[in-house]
């Protein structure tokens, strides 16, 4: 049958101050959303997604869209109309076109596609406390060619001390005919850094401490894929049994399995469950597991 690939990603803890909202004066405000009555920051899938197109690109896969840092906005640039038999970004995260000349001029070509990659807001372990940091800009005085403003500004920068996890999700079937492109894209989510990182000045990795995956022909992951508590722990492996969820479908790699008690470890792995020390090592074995489980 035909296999589904579920994974949750927790990060390593640090400052962040990625994914900024709209500046309130000299404020620069985080994006957050509520969970219970706690505010927590999120980095949202498109910026993950654009990270990992970057890393596409650097791996020497033919990617259509780029990056234009030369525009006065928010800029990208296409080399053609998106081909997903030609191009990996357009083939593992879809597009949609709405330009209808263009649409005339490919009717060979689909207008708009799925992402084979599925993903969720990244979500903060640790509710966000308030924290802000301040940092004066300096006056652009003397015989400057150009000033932003007349006078030094005191800039107010929202902060926030966490890890984050994300959920993703990959169906073998939609990878169909593109497996290294796939290998390339799990290999990039198992190394993902350089996300949101505030107009290139913040450093946040988001690749994994811990992660947690199910391979399985299960329409659904089946077990919380926010799962990781603040200690780092997924509460949801007390599931993992013959009763409930089958232990040779779960791959467990990193902190998580480094640290798990040893009488439980040995008792999944001797019922089939894999532990990776290593989850960039996991990754790699993962996605070999996961393109073999289909005939591509």
């Amino acid at each position: 049958m035909n296999k589904n690939l579920f994974a949750t990603v927790l990060t390593y803890p640090a400052p962040s101050s990625n994914y900024r909202g709209e500046s309130e004066e000299n404020r620069t405000v985080l994006q957050k959303i509520a969970k219970g009555k706690q505010e927590y920051t999120v980095i949202s899938p498109e910026s993950m997604r654009n990270a990992l197109r970057e890393m596409l690109i650097k791996a020497g896969l033919p990617c259509n869209r780029r990056r234009l840092h030369d525009q006065e906005q928010l800029a990208v640039e296409f080399k053609e109309f998106p081909n997903a038999t030609k191009y990996a970004d357009d083939f593992l995260f879809g597009f949609m076109v709405a330009d209808n000349d263009a649409i005339k001029k490919n009717k060979g070509l689909p207008s708009k596609r799925d992402s084979v990659l599925r993903m969720n807001l990244a979500v903060a372990l640790t509710p966000y406390r308030f924290d802000a940091t301040f940092h004066q800009s300096p006056q652009n005085a003397g015989a400057s060619p150009w000033k932003n403003s007349a006078n030094s500004a005191l800039l107010h920068r929202e902060i926030s001390h966490t890890a984050y996890q994300y959920p993703f999700a990959l169906t073998a079937s939609d990878c169909k005919g593109q497996p290294e492109w796939t290998k390339v894209l799990l290999n990039a989510i198992a190394q993902l850094s350089d996300v949101a990182g505030g107009h290139a000045r913040s450093y946040y990795e988001m690749a994994p401490k811990s992660i947690i995956a199910r391979l399985t022909s299960s329409l659904v992951a089946g077990y919380n894929t926010y799962g990781f508590d603040e200690q780092g722990h997924f509460t949801d492996l007390s599931r993992i049994n013959a009763n409930d969820l089958p232990p040779n479908e779960f791959w467990i790699g990193g902190e998580l399995a480094r640290s798990m008690d040893a009488t439980l470890k040995k008792q999944l792995a001797d019922a089939g469950a894999m532990f990776y020390d290593n989850p960039q090592s996991m990754l790699t074995d993962l996605a070999e597991a996961f393109l073999k489980s289909e005939e591509i």
